[in-house]
């Protein structure tokens, strides 16, 4: 059906007196401009008229509403203005952002590790002592916030792109069901998100304050490019901080923009809900790239990397090489609490 049958069928429809133009939700009267006793009988003229007055309506920002026996206004609106452009975005735009954010990211990863390989310790190798990275509540928050982020991102993507991909590989009634289960769990998972997500903020904001040692490692390029080696860090280098902002800021705006959609009508009307649906996927489909960078980094992309995530302690010479500057720090507390041992074992003083 092209728009200009849709509006004939909205027109005769109006016509009949089910619905009424806007001006009948001011309780007057409409006068429907095409009266008629038998639905088969149309009036091609009127019919035409009738349309163009819709065009004229639709065109000019207006909505179209109809008459109503329930106390609920947002009920009678028909059609409305920018509910067209959020199906635009949503059918439209949408898909392309997500696309190249997400292939566009993996791709990329992709071509530095096949040109670049794993990065790996420079000119030393393990030193067999362990210096504690992250301890046990750090690491319960990171993952607890983590693996709700993968199963939000995944449920989401279905939002994006489940019908253009999966309903045609397993059928209308795999993917009813699996569609319904992920709304399920991006809904009820989104909790436990955001208070990780808040905790994270909290226990880790003093350590991502950006400070001049980030130019410095901007400059460098992290180590990874040039022969200059790893630039000095403290416990957080400027590419991670990067990361933590992108997390906090973006994780804020999807939980605001989600909390308005999870109670719809009670914070904002059909065009706020439509702008928080702008908002959440667009942050969205960024912030999974972003992940996907640091999932990259913290095991594949980097030798060492994932211990401080997994047991909590790093090698001695990985932590020296890319955060020399915390290594210090930490040095320096051992005449209050030790921060390093050996193989694992019991905590021994620094050298």
């Amino acid at each position: 059906m092209n728009a200009r049958a849709a509006l004939a069928a909205l027109a005769m429809t109006l016509g009949l007196g089910l619905a009424a133009p806007a001006h009948a939700q001011h309780g007057q009267d409409p006068k429907p401009a095409v009266q008629t006793t038998n639905p088969s009988a149309r009036n091609p003229t009127a019919d035409s008229v009738t349309e163009d007055a819709l065009l004229r309506q639709l065109q000019g920002g207006s909505h179209i509403g109809g008459r109503i026996s329930i106390p609920d206004y947002k009920a009678s609106i028909l059609e409305q203005p920018q509910g067209r452009d959020y199906r635009q975005f949503r059918e439209g735009y949408l898909p392309w952002i997500g696309g190249i954010a997400v292939l566009g990211m993996i791709l990329a990863l992709a071509a530095f590790f096949f040109t670049k390989g794993r990065i790996r310790l420079e000119h030393s190798e393990e030193s067999g002592r362990k210096i504690l990275r992250f301890n046990a509540f750090e690491r319960f928050t990171h993952w607890l916030t983590a693996m709700c982020f993968i199963v939000l991102a995944i449920s989401g993507l279905n939002y994006i792109f489940g019908k253009r991909l999966l309903l045609p590989l397993i059928g209308a009634d795999a993917f009813s069901a699996w569609a319904q289960y992920a709304k399920f769990a991006h809904n009820y998972l989104s909790w436990p998100f955001m208070i990780g997500l808040v905790v994270m903020i909290l226990v880790w904001i003093r350590d991502n304050i950006p400070d001049r040692t980030d130019i410095n490692w901007i400059k460098q390029g992290g180590g990874l490019v040039g022969k200059g080696g790893h630039p000095p860090a403290r416990r957080f280098n400027a590419g991670q901080k990067m990361v933590y902002w992108s997390v906090a800021l973006g994780g804020l705006a999807l939980a605001a923009s989600g909390l308005v959609m999870l109670f719809p009508f009670s914070a904002a009307d059909i065009n706020g809900m439509q702008l928080a649906q702008y908002v959440h996927a667009t942050v969205g489909v960024l912030l999974i790239a972003v992940m996907i960078a640091h999932i990259y980094i913290g095991s594949l992309g980097m030798e060492g990397a994932y211990d401080a995530m997994g047991s909590g302690e790093v090698d001695l010479a990985w932590a020296k090489t890319h955060h020399s500057l915390w290594v210090e720090e930490q040095q320096a507390k051992t005449a209050s609490g030790p921060q390093i041992g050996r193989g694992g074992k019991s905590p021994a003083p620094a050298e």
